[in-house]
């Protein structure tokens, strides 16, 4: 392994299981969707995004009712519109706040985050939810509050995951060289992106995850034995 100064970490399938999103975030949100609109919909933030979200369907107007429902076929095809992620995580804070839920860690990734930051290294987190949704699943975790130990913030409105483009922009924000950045994620596309921008990568084979494909890129199942350390 290189000399690396930089963690980027993907979440669903890297720091947590991908069943708390697909089986608890993603339904939590579809069940209070249309309610959320209805309560909300004249706050300013809301309403730029849910005009944000309509001009998604095309030529207007559209009712609300109509909106909701293109919402919902976007939360059911995974469809990542910036717009809806944010909405997700508006809901989702609710939900936190009410102690309806909590986001459940791998084992290793607290006690991890705690050596790399006492270290001097810098953890980012990159995921296609919305900066919102990220900070509040470490604010809420099951291992305590993780946003102290973590300095950048990244989401697709910096760029799609599987484009180069985005992980230069990211090592740009950061102010760091590419070559200095390790990131780690369960897609296989993601890392030959951030491979092909000068990171080193590592294939995250978490237990549930849907993709096993690493390719040619080495694999990491646990944090336990991932040994780095910060320049002085």
């Amino acid at each position: 392994m290189k000399v690396i100064t930089h963690l980027l970490l993907d979440i669903e399938g890297t720091t947590c299981p991908v069943s708390f999103v697909a089986q608890v975030l993603f339904p939590y949100a579809r069940e209070k969707l249309g309610t959320f609109i209805a309560n909300h919909s004249r706050d300013p933030g809301v309403k730029a995004l849910l005009a944000e979200a309509a001009a998604d369907m095309g030529p207007g107007p559209h009712s609300q009712s109509e909106l909701i429902k293109h919402l919902e076929h976007l939360i059911d095809s995974d469809r990542k519109l910036p717009a809806l992620k944010e909405l997700q995580g508006m809901i989702w804070e609710e939900g936190y706040a009410k102690g309806e839920l909590q986001g459940p860690l791998f084992r290793d990734v607290q006690p991890a985050f705690q050596r790399w930051f006492s270290q001097g290294l810098t953890i980012a987190v990159y995921s296609s939810g919305s900066i919102n949704a990220q900070q509040l699943l470490y604010q809420h975790s099951s291992e305590g509050d993780l946003r102290p130990l973590i300095k950048h913030w990244f989401d697709t409105r910096t760029g799609p995951k599987k484009e180069e483009s985005s992980y230069r922009a990211i090592a740009q924000e950061m102010g760091v060289i590419s070559q200095r950045v390790l990131f780690i994620s369960d897609a296989k596309a993601e890392l030959e992106a951030a491979s092909a921008s000068g990171m080193n990568v590592l294939f995250s084979d978490r237990e549930g995850n849907p993709e096993h494909d690493a390719g040619s890129f080495e694999r990491i199942s646990s944090y336990d034995k991932l040994a780095l350390e910060a320049i002085p």
